[in-house]
């Protein structure tokens, strides 16, 4: 079997790694097992799965296991041209300024691009997308340095353009819609109905990868429901890699933009995905966006001091969940379950790292338990909970310290993301802070909220901060209600990072291609941008829904005339 059947097979797990196999290992291990680098010191090991124990965070670390990413996106609602007005991208857009992110590149990691939309054409009709890797479509030839998927240039692009009917030369296209809704808000343009649509960075050239769905291995580690859209952490990695090595292939100054988001994790930017896009955020000419997730309001986060009883709410026909308790240093913690039925676990204290496995007597419920007294990357307490057929009603779960231990701290604990979840298992005391969704905690990334822009006020369901170390996230707030896109009105802290990313790109074109701040990366924009934030005299900034404040790109513009 090659490589590219190994990353592409179910039958073979993916292992995220910071450290390089040499490829003649291969045939002198007695495992059968594919190595591929991806960048900053990752890269991703497909084994054979029949070699190997079961997913279990004790044996292979919880790094190594890809975290699974939905989108974040709510409803579609009402078209209103205001959002855009918000961010003060139509003033930068026109004289005296005239940016439109003309020489600069956005680049999409998601559902993929309906591109034979006029929306992502140029006027003589020609494409604005420089280049599409679509990670589902295995028949033609990959990027070079990748093992699969199917890339498309902008040539390949205007060809199937040219033609009746472009999917037969370019077969790719977004059938969840959300990818095109994102590249549409952030640089789409055109004259529809007498209407005049356009995205922040109506100039800027596009770039898209489409990721392909996560394996059925890991939906069913992570008990996702079905139907729900889930992608690999290691494919969004290599999308970001992707995009990387376009940008310098282009000499171009490149904004990455994310929309999807998960509930795993530290939520202190620890993960490999975090990690990797601090790494790219440090570069000079790239930027780095990323949304803060909808789970502001949807009680999937949990916060208290230990001793503690967590109360959660199971509903019926609820076929499982999975949950993460993270811990504070010192503390060593011990659990105890109870059922709804009042049936109690024995104390589970994690003196072994081998996963526990709990059969209740009454119950049908298996609960599989694993421990790491010390994560990796955070280096803090990691308790990973799997609920296979949960009785409904109301679970116990009580987090006190271990023998000899005092606790001192606070422990933490979020359910998946509402996606992933076939029914809203949820906490009967959640809070609403501390839940931005990964990757947005990663610190050199420019983190957005989102508020209602038409009226101003805060988007209940958009994730609040800080991290959970109590670093300022998010950064800034952008609107995210009732956005205009290319295929209809959407909703969703994905669609606020989208005008975010537009606005950025507005910048990149004054900073970079005109030469005015060269060297700009990141977090150097994200000064910028906080520095001409439209702030509330009725906010504490930093605050950790609005961040630094309201996005306003011409605000920024404003205050640099004024130095």
């Amino acid at each position: 079997m090659t490589c590219k059947e190994k990353i592409l097979s179910n039958d073979y797990a993916d292992l995220i790694t910071d450290y390089v196999v040499a490829e003649e290992l291969s045939g002198t291990l007695p495992i059968d097992f594919c190595f591929h680098g991806i960048d900053d010191g990752y890269g991703v090991v497909n084994v054979n799965r029949s070699m190997f124990p079961p997913m279990s965070i004790g044996y292979y670390g919880y790094s190594a296991i890809p975290v699974l990413y939905g989108l974040m996106q709510t409803e579609s609602a009402v078209f209103n041209p205001e959002n855009l007005a918000q961010t003060g991208s139509i003033r930068v857009q026109n004289p005296p300024l005239s940016l439109q992110g003309a020489g600069v590149v956005l680049g999409f990691i998601d559902t993929g691009i309906r591109y034979e939309l006029d929306v992502f054409r140029r006027e003589d009709g020609s494409s604005r997308i420089v280049s599409l890797w679509d990670q589902t479509i295995q028949d033609g030839e990959p990027p070079e340095g990748f093992l699969y998927g199917t890339e498309y240039t902008g040539a390949d692009i205007d060809r199937a353009l040219q033609t009746e009917e472009p999917r037969l030369l370019v077969p790719s296209t977004d059938t969840n819609g959300h990818g095109t809704q994102m590249a549409s808000v952030a640089a789409g343009s055109i004259m529809n109905q007498g209407l005049t649509f356009r995205g922040a960075a109506p100039q800027a050239d596009i770039a898209v990868v489409k990721v392909k769905d996560a394996k059925q291995y890991l939906r069913d580690y992570y008990l996702v429901a079905d139907g729900a859209a889930a992608y690999q952490e290691n494919d969004i990695m290599e999308g970001v890699r992707y995009l990387e090595r376009m940008a310098i292939a282009l000499h171009r100054p490149v904004v990455i933009v994310l929309g999807i988001g998960t509930n795993l994790g530290s939520h202190n930017g620890t993960s490999p995905l975090a990690s990797y896009l601090n790494s790219v955020a440090r570069r000079r000419s790239r930027a780095v966006v990323v949304c803060g997730g909808n789970e502001g309001d949807k009680e999937h986060h949990y916060e208290h001091t230990v001793p503690d009883t967590v109360e959660i709410r199971v509903p019926e026909d609820t076929a499982g969940f999975c949950m993460e308790l993270w811990g504070t240093l010192p503390d060593i913690y011990a659990v105890r379950l109870r059922s709804p039925g009042g049936e109690t676990s024995p104390e589970i204290d994690f003196r072994s790292r081998e996963d526990r496995v709990i059969d209740f007597i009454f119950e049908n419920t298996v609960i599989t338990v694993s421990n790491l007294i010390v994560e990796r990357d955070a280096g803090e307490q990691l308790v990973f909970f799997r609920f296979e057929d949960p009785t409904p009603g109301i679970w116990n779960l009580q987090v006190y310290p271990m023998e000899g231990q005092k606790g001192m701290g606070t422990f933490h604990i979020w359910l998946p993301i509402t996606e992933f979840m076939e029914k809203n298992v949820t906490f009967l005391a959640p809070s609403p802070d501390v839940t931005l969704t990964e990757p947005a905690n990663a610190e050199r990334i420019i983190t957005i909220s989102a508020y209602n822009g038409i009226s101003g006020s805060w988007f209940m369901e958009s994730g609040r901060g800080f991290t959970k170390s109590g670093v300022i996230k998010p950064d800034l707030a952008a609107p995210g209600v009732q956005v205009p896109t290319a295929i209809g009105p959407a909703t969703g802290s994905s669609m606020a990072a989208a005008l975010t990313a537009g606005c950025v790109a507005q910048f990149m074109e004054w900073a970079v291609v005109d030469g005015n701040t060269p060297t700009v990366e990141s977090r150097g924009i994200k000064s910028f941008l906080i520095r001409g934030a439209d702030r509330s005299v009725d906010v504490v900034y930093p605050d950790n829904r609005w961040g630094f404040g309201k996005l306003d790109i011409n605000g920024t513009f404003e205050t640099l005339a004024r130095l």
